[in-house]
């Protein structure tokens, strides 16, 4: 917000105090930044040298960057990492070993990021400043500080490594995945090599041009935007070209096109109207694709592409685990190893020549990185762009554009401080409730047994995007929405189910329950109050989360979504232990409706559901997906009944099983209602790769 935007929205809020004798906290914006800046906290400052090129110049054709003079502005990283260790809130989310990992953005002023190894992946995961900015270096060459986060095109000018050579091993750039295991790059390697060769020796049969640092993985470009969407995706239609010439294969895009807007909505998974074809890709287009892109693909190309795609989203889905195990590295490999087997076909039809791709590469390092370093999980670049939206971008756009870097380092300062007073208040209990819980619990103080407070502390927000939470870790709970809504369900044996389900409840824990009678079962004649949604809260600490792992979504079974068609969400339902699954207990449903109803001194909150069966009990040995499909009783009725809240585990997300036919235009709301079978989507985020 501008400095003139701050003036008049104190203004303002002064107008309504007038009358109250009253002003707001701050006259204006200087005196705003006036307490800031006299905060104590995170008060590390910046500080400024300045760099020029002192060695001896050729006679002619000088380089500019020889004339030049650089500023470099820094902050004590040992003061930034005593602040990271000091934040209270990272309390148990610290381990005793530390690495520090610093990651670079090439832009005209190069950021300098800083963070320290032993912060717990769920600490990284939550975006809570467990990455400090500290130094903004206007030069046109980075020199090594430590462990390394960089797309590939700065590893290699980090590394000083040449083009299409891998950073981390010594393969040849004509054959990086040979068949013999290469030997990793190693610094006294490196420099011997560079003392004993020519430059054009090392350049032409090493790659090397400077000598080696450290360089972390990096998920979002190697694996999401480099592999999947510069490789396989691209790969995918030059087969299609190859196989089916211009016209059927523009014809099978469309067809695949419409597969992908016709996929049902889920929480946090972005929908693509016109299916891929958007004129520029980001990261979380490339993401958003990924979780959809292997069932819609299924039918329209071979078994050995749609295996492909299957071992990598293992591969990267597995990877992306906050913690990883002997086993987990385990599958890894042999996913990789599959990978490396099914891609065969894309250079058997004459798609891809070679597969000495760096990034594609890279997967191979990632097991030996893992080992050295950790999961890789919280070592992403999408965490370090996600900083550098708000440590780079958002100061830049706030500037005059003049002389912008001290704007942007003053911006920066004010951030740090005022993020280390929250978490400083916050220890101190100051910023629990609201200002309005507060002036009510004043009045009830005031006014006791006139006044009743009732404030949720997780509002039911009507957005389909998964929430950050932050607090205690629980596997699984899921509680009603806050607004309930009338509505005719349709459903003319309900009080005959409504019977039934009281009756369960009843004898939930007897051992031998007598079975269900309906000429003696109770009546119940009370009224039921209709939910259009639920909020569950679940651990997924593999996912953007909180400081515990802890996520919130909704699952929807409204008669209108945002104003148009009816939408029913899929869900996970924990059966016991006793209960015959491939899923370890879980069956899947969809919600008709959610509701509640209080019969004697019972409340019972409840959703009808209408069950699917499995297909197979194993995965689907192409996708390594299962397969469902609506369930119904003997008579081919719809198998539906009441089950209480509590069973609910967390939302499943359901892709048609749509085969080789070509679909027609279908809207999203209707994907549940329009096939025959569908694949439980284990790619529809990370929570639901390791419980499906």
């Amino acid at each position: 917000m501008s400095a003139k935007q701050i003036d008049t929205l104190l203004d303002l809020w002064a107008t309504t105090l007038i009358k109250h004798n009253d002003a707001p906290p701050f006259a204006n914006h200087r005196d705003m930044y006036a307490t800031i800046n006299a905060t104590p906290l995170s008060n590390t400052p910046w500080k400024s040298f300045t760099l020029c090129y002192n060695r001896a110049k050729p006679e002619q054709d000088i380089l500019p960057w020889m004339d030049g003079q650089y500023d470099v502005w820094y902050r004590d990283p040992l003061e930034m990492m005593c602040s990271i260790l000091a934040n209270c809130a990272f309390d148990g989310g610290i381990d005793d070993k530390t690495v520090v990992s610093v990651t670079t953005g090439q832009t005209k002023y190069h950021p300098l990021y800083l963070s320290i190894g032993n912060l717990h992946n769920s600490v990284q995961q939550a975006h809570c400043n467990g990455v400090v900015l500290i130094g903004f270096l206007v030069i046109p060459k980075l020199y090594g500080f430590g462990l390394y986060i960089a797309d590939y095109p700065e590893q290699i000018l980090l590394s000083g490594v040449v083009q299409n050579w891998c950073p981390h091993c010594l393969g040849h750039r004509k054959d990086l995945d040979g068949s013999q295991p290469c030997l990793h790059q190693c610094e006294a390697h490196t420099k011997l090599l560079v003392k004993q060769l020519t430059y054009k020796q090392a350049w032409d049969e090493y790659g090397i041009i400077a000598n080696l640092i450290l360089l972390s993985l990096d998920i979002l470009h190697q694996i999401i935007k480099g592999t999947f969407k510069d490789h396989l995706v691209d790969w995918v239609g030059e087969y299609l070209l190859i196989t089916h010439g211009t016209h059927c294969a523009a014809e099978i895009m469309d067809d695949i096109d419409r597969r992908i807007a016709a996929v049902a909505p889920f929480t946090g998974l972005q929908h693509f109207p016109d299916g891929q074809g958007f004129r520029q890709w980001t990261g979380d287009d490339s993401k958003a694709l990924m979780k959809v892109y292997l069932a819609v693909i299924e039918g329209h190309v071979p078994q050995d592409v749609v295996c492909t795609f299957s071992a990598f989203l293992e591969f990267c889905y597995t990877v992306r685990h906050e913690a990883l195990t002997e086993d987990d590295l385990v599958k890894l490999q042999d996913a990789l190893d599959r990978f490396h087997q099914y891609r065969e076909i894309f250079k058997t039809i004459g798609v891809v020549s070679t597969f000495s791709l760096p990034r594609q590469h890279s997967l191979c390092h990632y097991i030996l990185l893992i080992r050295l370093f950790g999961a890789p999980n919280s070592l992403c670049s999408s965490i370090t762009e996600s900083k550098h939206i708000k440590a780079v971008k958002e100061p830049w756009c706030q500037s005059s554009r003049f002389d912008a870097l001290g704007q942007m380092l003053l911006t920066n300062q004010c951030l740090d401080k005022l993020a280390a007073a929250r978490v400083d208040f916050e220890a101190r209990g100051m910023l629990h409730g609201s200002c309005l819980s507060n002036a009510l619990g004043e009045l009830w103080r005031c006014c006791p047994g006139h006044l009743c407070i009732d404030e949720p502390q997780n509002h039911s927000v009507e957005v389909d995007a998964g929430e950050i939470i932050d607090g205690p870790a629980v596997e699984s709970h899921v509680g009603l929405a806050l607004t309930p809504h009338i509505l005719e369900l349709g459903l003319p044996h309900l009080p005959f189910m409504i019977q039934e389900f009281i009756h369960n409840q009843h004898y939930s824990k007897d051992a031998n329950p007598p079975e269900f009678d309906l000429a003696t079962a109770q009546v119940f004649l009370g009224n039921l109050t209709i939910f259009n949604s639920a909020a569950a809260l679940f651990h997924a600490p593999s996912d953007l989360s909180g400081m515990e792992g802890m996520r919130h979504e909704h699952i929807w079974a409204t008669p209108s979504w945002r104003i148009g068609e009816p939408r029913h969400d899929c869900i996970f339902v924990n059966m016991g232990v006793d209960f015959n699954s491939p899923m370890n207990g879980l069956a899947v449903a969809r919600v008709l409706c959610f509701f509640s109803f209080n019969y004697w001194i019972s409340y019972y909150p409840c959703a009808i559901v209408h069950w699917y069966s499995y297909v197979h009990e194993e995965h689907d040995p192409d996708t390594g997906m299962y397969v469902v499909m609506p369930a119904t009783t003997g008579d081919d009725i719809p198998d539906i009944s009441i089950i209480h809240i509590n069973c609910i585990f967390c939302a499943a997300h359901l892709i048609p099983v749509y085969g080789p036919d070509f679909i027609p235009k279908i809207s999203p709301h209707n994907s549940y209602d329009m096939f025959d079978s569908y694949y439980v989507n284990r790619y529809a985020d990370h929570h639901a790769f390791e419980i499906a």
